[in-house]
């Protein structure tokens, strides 16, 4: 009777607490991974350093002192040496740790046993870094933080730099439009989509910039964002007059960047410049961000009269990707589809947009269109995107990089409310004023009533 009383005593706390582990884990993942996770992770990983990377494939033969060394003191075999670890530093989603490579090794052995690692030390998923050269970085994620997205709060924001979404890797994924000036994202209807379209535009109207929107949908995606537009088309008509403007403040632009070259034996170096952002602040122009959302509407032709129009407004489209960087002009382009059965120039504009952001689509096809000529691998990885998971998708650019991220949820309302309260930081463009979304009135507000002081009698 006292072994059955010593075995509840002991076991019933024991299932306890594994019952409250594993409820932890499932709903819980950070929790679990900072008190159970996080010590088990860096146990196995302080335990079988050495012969996991000897399994792995990823030790070398010591010098030649360093077995004469080994030899002479220890009068052991001599073994292969694993690259040398450094020290270990923990994160709320993971484990850090740099390793210096032993010579003839490169970042792409460990990349390709990344995989093997996970299993081995019981992560979620491992990436490898090129830090410097003979270092790369390890950095293990210890669960799936594309489940629940929980931006950081300092997620390296910036000019013209908008943290939208976050990556598999648990990092940040900025949108920089000085290093990718335009960019092109797809997504099927409840992909997340518009949900990506809302960070950026709410993540912009805090900074001086000004926006403008071409939404053939007469307007409902990016109408509530209004206050804080400087320009916006709610259909095809209204884009055809929008553009040339555009057109013609880029080519403004330009003459000013050309007044300012005007070189002589004197001017300094640092005055030199073939971009808005060499110009003096006071005299450089505001950034302008053109969001185009569901460019397929400014494709679409029924008549004659309508095709003359759609083959203009490409023209001036593939001309704001081509030269409108350095004037300061940057696309967003947005759609469903996007390739050659668009008609004429459709390729021709897609080539031109560097970014490339790929949610959950209907065929293979609308994957390759994006993403096709990045990697075969992010075609596959954006087809198996699950219609339950809205806002993940596949990014990268023409430069052959690609990962996974994922869009926390924002609701239109509070979207709406951070450009009512950023409309006092829209710029003031003349030749965009007649563009100007005209603002709904606004709810009436009840004046509150007056209280008069109560009269104190002794």
């Amino acid at each position: 009777m006292s072994d059955w009383m010593t075995l509840l005593e002991v076991g019933g706390p024991l299932a306890a607490f594994g019952g409250g582990a594993a409820y932890t884990r499932a709903r819980h993942p950070g929790v679990y991974w900072s008190t159970v996770g996080l010590p088990l992770s860096t146990v196995r990983l302080l335990g079988s350093y050495g012969s996991v990377m000897e399994a792995c494939g990823l030790t070398v033969q010591p010098s030649r002192l360093r077995a004469f060394a080994a030899r002479a003191t220890t009068r052991r075999e001599v073994r292969p040496v694993p690259p040398r670890r450094g020290i270990i530093r923990p994160t709320s989603t993971g484990l850090r740790l740099r390793l210096r490579l032993a010579p003839g090794q490169e970042p792409a052995d460990v990349a390709a046993s990344a995989e093997r690692l996970r299993h081995a030390w019981g992560v979620h998923a491992v990436y490898v870094k090129d830090v410097k050269p003979g270092v790369v970085e390890l950095r293990l994620v210890g669960f799936d933080v594309l489940r629940d997205v929980r931006m950081r709060r300092k997620a390296g924001g910036g000019p013209l730099k908008v943290p939208v979404a976050l990556r598999e890797d648990a990092t940040a994924f900025v949108r920089d439009y000085r290093a990718v000036p335009h960019q092109l994202t797809l997504g099927a209807t409840l992909s997340g989509k518009s949900m990506y379209l809302r960070h950026l535009v709410t993540g912009l109207a805090r900074q001086p910039v000004a926006l403008v929107g071409i939404d053939c949908k007469r307007g409902v995606e990016l109408a509530p964002f209004a206050a804080r537009l400087s320009a916006l088309a709610i259909d095809p008509e209204q884009a055809a007059e929008l553009l040339p403007v555009l057109i013609k403040e880029m080519e403004d632009r330009y003459d000013l960047i050309k007044t300012r070259q005007g070189i002589s034996p004197g001017t300094p170096a640092e005055d030199i410049t073939s971009d808005i952002w060499g110009l003096p602040e006071g005299e450089r122009p505001v950034p302008v961000v053109l969001f185009v959302d569901e460019v397929a509407e400014l494709f679409l032709v029924a008549t004659k009269k309508d095709e003359e129009r759609r083959d203009e407004m490409v023209t001036q489209l593939i001309r704001l990707a081509q030269l409108g960087r350095a004037a300061g002009i940057y696309l967003e382009v947005c759609g469903q589809r996007f390739g050659a059965e668009l008609g004429k120039g459709a390729t021709m504009l897609r080539a031109q947009l560097t970014g490339r952001v790929c949610h959950r689509v209907n065929d293979e096809a609308s994957a390759k269109m994006a993403l096709g000529d990045i990697a075969p691998e992010a075609v596959m990885a954006a087809c198996a995107i699950a219609p339950e998971r809205p806002g993940l998708a596949v990014a990268g650019d023409t430069s052959g990089g690609w990962f996974r991220i994922r869009t926390p949820y924002l609701s239109l309302g509070d979207a709406a409310r951070i450009c009512r309260e950023s409309a006092h930081l829209t710029p003031e463009l003349a030749a965009l004023e007649p563009f100007r979304p005209e603002l709904p009135p606004g709810p009436a507000v009840t004046p509150a009533p007056v209280v008069r002081p109560v009269p104190v009698t002794d």
